[in-house]
């Protein structure tokens, strides 16, 4: 049995609960699924039962609950390191570790216009100019660090900010937000794992609709 319980939101919409699952599922580590989905924009009184925050997702370890997608990830990177959840290389974690915060607290015009809807038709979306400035940033870190660093993933092998980001390749997929080869490229590989299909599979057959994620 894991030690691990991670709890999460709709698969289809919820892109903070997407992010540690598809990190630890990538890493090959154990842990129990509770999804609890959203009744309403703004989540599901619920949530309260089990989240610190009224959010989620959640994992429980122990009695530790560990709340916020990015240190639920960093969390386990530091108790099972031999995953390399983090680049082994300590100038190429920090880097890892910035643009991953800079995914948490940034990006503000491609979250709010344009939410992760697996089940979305791919449909362009007309960019304002905050919305463009977000999506050229996005190509610009992902370009920097998949020339640097020559793997298939932003940092070489797939890392937490792999794993951050996935939500924006369904945005920039089913809104038509890029064109770049390169991009493209990465998206596609990301797509292509078990984990992302695995995630994606389920989203698009569960029966929620939540009117206000249906940009």
């Amino acid at each position: 049995m894991s030690d691990f319980t991670l709890y999460i939101g709709n698969k289809n919409y919820s892109s903070w609960s997407f992010r540690p699952w598809i990190g630890l599922k990538v890493a090959g580590i154990e842990f129990e699924e509770k999804l609890v989905p959203f009744e309403m924009a703004a989540g599901n009184p619920k949530f309260k039962e089990f989240s610190p925050t009224g959010k989620v997702p959640v994992l429980v370890d122990g009695d530790l609950v560990v709340a916020e997608s990015l240190a639920i990830l960093d969390h386990v990177a530091r108790k099972f390191p031999e995953k390399n959840l983090w680049p082994s290389d300590e100038r190429v974690r920090t880097l890892a570790m910035a643009a991953s915060c800079e995914m948490l607290g940034g990006f503000s015009a491609i979250r709010n216009q344009c939410p992760m809807n697996l089940r979305r038709p791919i449909k362009r979306l007309e960019q304002d100019a905050a919305l463009a400035k977000d999506v050229a940033r996005i190509e610009t870190l992902w370009i920097e660090n998949l020339n640097k660093f020559g793997g298939d993933f932003l940092f070489g092998k797939f890392s937490i900010a792999d794993a951050m980001f996935a939500p924006v390749v369904n945005r920039l997929e089913v809104y038509a937000l890029t064109s770049n080869v390169q991009i493209r490229a990465y998206m596609e590989r990301v797509k292509s794992l078990a984990a992302w299909q695995e995630w994606e599979a389920a989203g698009i057959k569960e029966p929620w609709i939540v009117e206000e994620d249906e940009a």
